[in-house]
């Protein structure tokens, strides 16, 4: 199964990616228009990623702009990945309404805090649908 990781980079800088390490994950880091910078240890390890990691930095700004910007990518990668499975990793409380809607179409997608909340794809919750933390 196909796992995508989108960052609000807005609003979570992680620390630590290296749960993202295998080739497990397909990650977007979604950048504000206003920010111009993004920690050097982060690039870093998100570089070792190669092709699987993409930076997304949105045109305009505005209450939300970027968290409708991952909405229409979850909507984008779900029509174009078929069970694919999305976190979304991020504090905002907001994205829980989508991940709410997504449960109800079938459409796997967690909100966590950190990336190392994220379980093991083969723990309990790997499956899991419509799940905020």
């Amino acid at each position: 199964m196909t796992s995508f990781v989108l960052i609000d980079y807005e609003n979570v800088q992680p620390k630590d990616v290296s749960r993202l390490n295998g080739g497990r994950y397909k990650v977007k880091v979604f950048l504000g228009a206003k920010q111009a910078k993004v920690a050097v240890d982060m690039a870093s390890a998100l570089q070792a990623l190669g092709p699987d990691v993409q930076y997304v930095r949105i045109a305009g700004d505005g209450k939300n702009a970027l968290d409708f910007h991952i909405a229409y990518y979850i909507g984008r990668l779900a029509a174009d990945t078929p069970g694919a499975a999305f976190h979304v990793i991020s504090a905002d409380t907001g994205f829980d309404p989508l991940i709410k809607h997504l449960a109800a179409q079938n459409i796997s997608c967690q909100r966590w805090k950190l990336i190392a909340d994220i379980p093991p794809a083969s723990g309990p919750e790997a499956g899991s649908i419509g799940r905020a933390r």
